[in-house]
């Protein structure tokens, strides 16, 4: 199962986005919300951006496998996802932030969900 290997390597990702919140949570003894810390404030929102748009591309990148779809196709899709993700969350988690890195990861994941949703619909019509 392809969609597997990026729903894994996500898996870890998020792992570690949720990690680094915990350790931000723990240095500035903020149990609920991110109070003055800009790090903290950062941190939790890379890891919660990560878990707004990770798990519907997961699930269109399933149903496409399930219907059939190109291996390929997943493969380019599931490594854009992972791309889009990982650079959008480096991009947030900086103080000092250089907003290309956001916009970059937003482009790849919205092009992986769009791509993602045309090609499902196809699918499904055509199935």
């Amino acid at each position: 199962m392809i969609t597997g290997i990026y729903l894994s390597i996500l898996t870890f990702v998020y792992i570690t986005l949720s990690a680094r919140t915990i350790t931000a949570r723990k240095q500035t003894k903020i149990a609920v919300g991110a109070g003055e810390s800009k790090k903290l404030l950062r941190a939790s929102r890379a890891h919660a951006n990560f878990a707004e748009y990770v798990p519907l591309t997961i699930i269109l990148l399933f149903a496409i496998e399930y219907l059939g779809g190109n291996g390929y196709f997943l493969h380019i899709a599931g490594a854009l996802l992972v791309l889009g993700r990982v650079v959008h969350a480096y991009g947030i988690s900086q103080l000092k932030e250089q907003l290309n890195f956001r916009v970059f990861g937003m482009l790849c994941t919205f092009i992986c969900m769009a791509l993602s949703s045309c090609y499902l619909l196809y699918l499904s019509l055509v199935n």
